[in-house]
C-alpha cells in the first residue's frame, strides 16, 4: 500500500506556495505552508512532515539555517531546497546544511520527481 508523502511548504511568496500546492496535490498531501523561518521551525515540530519544500531566502530565519536546524532536530524529515539561486556554491552550502535535494524554481517540473526520489522511511511513526 502506497501512502502519499506529507509535505510542508515554506516560501514567503504566496504565488509560489499556491503553484507548488497545485503541482503536488495529486501525488502528495500538503499539510501546511509557512512564510518565514520561525514559523517553519514551529510547523516542522507540529506537522512532522516527510518532506519540506524550502525557499532559500526566508525572512526571520534564513533557509540554510532553518534547514540545518530541522535536519538536526528531525533527522527523518527530508528537505528540498527550492530557490531561484543557481550558483553551485549555494547548492553546495544547502547540501552541507542537510538538504536532500536542490531544485531551481526555474525548473519547477523537476520538483515532484525530486520529492518522489527521496528515500523516506514509511514506517516512521509521526508524533
Amino acid at each position: 500500500m502506497s501512502t502519499r508523502l506529507r509535505v510542508l511548504l515554506a516560501d514567503d511568496y504566496p504565488g509560489i506556495v499556491s503553484a507548488v500546492r497545485r503541482l503536488l496535490a495529486l501525488d502528495c498531501e500538503v499539510v501546511g505552508s509557512v512564510t518565514d523561518g520561525t514559523a517553519l521551525l514551529e510547523a516542522a515540530q507540529r506537522y512532522r512532515p516527510d518532506v519540506i519544500v524550502l525557499d532559500l531566502n526566508l525572512p526571520k530565519v534564513h533557509g540554510l539555517e532553518a534547514c540545518r536546524q530541522i535536519t538536526q532536530l528531525h533527522p527523518t524529515i527530508k528537505v528540498v531546497m527550492f530557490t531561484v539561486e543557481s550558483d553551485p556554491a549555494v547548492r553546495q552550502r544547502a547540501l552541507e546544511a542537510g538538504a536532500s535535494a536542490f531544485v531551481s524554481k526555474l525548473a519547477v517540473d523537476d520538483l515532484l520527481p525530486a520529492i518522489k526520489g527521496l528515500s523516506v522511511d514509511p514506517d516512521v511513526v509521526r508524533g
